[in-house]
């Protein structure tokens, strides 16, 4: 199993995401200066320069996942939930979910009583998590109140150049700062690597570790969505187009510097990249760029089929466009 399988693989709701840092940590020992975590929860690993005075540039990529929360356990053991980040109810019915201890569960959901034909949305409060139990009191020997379920899914290889996975969204964008900092030897730039937590319910880890760095300038490496298959929303962003460099989102528009610059490296690199419009969604660049005096920011995305779902597909020649383009950003700077 390679880095990107284990790293979606792994239990990390929003809130929850120690398991994750602990791998990254592990990965990064030996090619980072220093490695910290701050009071919220967000590692920061710091690359210098090779010379002093150099500008600051902060590299960041979530390592939160989407996840549900209980709630309420009923009389018979079914467990009630609320969600932790965006969840789309016809697209989790059925599925399996984990908690931190292991325990397993299966969506499922009470009959529509009040609509004779089944709804294409189905209602939260209408659905339960089985976890195998009869009554309340099996049931809260395993779960309780308050417990967080991330959802349970192999990732796979679609092929030879693809993977589908839970949590690529965005546990792809980790994986590429490891693999730019394992790759990095002398960087222009005073480099900080961070993988933020809690993205998915507010972009809140980003706000703390850019106030602290107080960098010049910013990129976040994310998934988005795609325009490439049938009947999809019109956009022009392609699964295997190359990396995509972002615009603008419904909270972000990107520093044309910083834009531009990534446009000029990728022509440089003769690195294969699509320009990003994404009419709905932002990234933790949405609040990085508001921090102290404002940062110059701009976003490297993922394109991403199936976006918030247990089986959300890339393309790895995508991905490693990105990780090519983040290293020459560390070697040669943005200004």
């Amino acid at each position: 199993m390679g880095l990107i399988e284990e790293l979606c693989n792994a239990y990390g709701p929003a809130g929850r995401e120690h398991r994750v840092r602990k791998m990254i940590e592990k990965e990064l020992k030996g090619h980072c200066a220093e490695m910290e975590t701050d009071r919220l929860g967000n590692l920061i690993a710091h690359k210098p320069a090779v010379s002093k005075g150099a500008e600051k540039i902060m590299l960041c990529a979530h390592m939160d996942e989407i996840g549900l929360i209980v709630t309420h356990i009923d009389m018979k053991g079914f467990i009630r939930f609320t969600g932790l980040g965006g969840i789309f109810t016809e697209r989790i019915l059925g599925h399996r979910v984990i908690f931190e201890n292991g325990t397993i569960g299966i969506i499922g959901m009470e009959p529509d009583k009040d609509s004779a034909k089944p709804s294409p949305k189905p209602r939260m409060e209408k659905m339960y998590i089985d976890v195998g139990t009869r009554d309340l009191e099996s049931t809260k020997k395993i779960v309780e109140i308050g417990d967080i379920a991330s959802f349970h899914q192999i990732a796979i290889r679609l092929g030879k150049k693809r993977i589908s996975a839970k949590a690529l969204d965005d546990r792809i964008g980790c994986y590429c700062l490891i693999e730019a900092a394992r790759r990095v030897k002398k960087p222009k730039c005073d480099v900080y690597f961070v993988f933020t937590v809690q993205e998915e319910v507010g972009l809140r880890g980003a706000r703390t570790g850019a106030y602290s760095i107080d960098p010049t300038y910013a990129i976040a490496v994310d998934v988005t969505d795609t325009g490439d298959t049938p009947e999809a929303h019109k956009m022009q962003v392609a699964i295997g187009g190359g990396v995509a460099v972002k615009v603008k989102d419904s909270g972000f528009i990107a520093n044309p510097v910083v834009k531009e610059k990534l446009v000029e490296y990728a022509e440089a690199l003769s690195l294969p990249y699509q320009m990003e419009i994404l009419e709905h969604g932002s990234t933790d660049a949405a609040v990085i760029q508001l921090v102290r005096a404002g940062v110059m920011s701009g976003v490297l995305s993922i394109p991403t089929r199936y976006i918030h779902t247990t089986s959300e597909v890339c393309d790895l020649g995508d991905v490693e466009a990105a990780v090519k383009l983040l290293v020459r950003v560390c070697e040669k700077g943005l200004s």
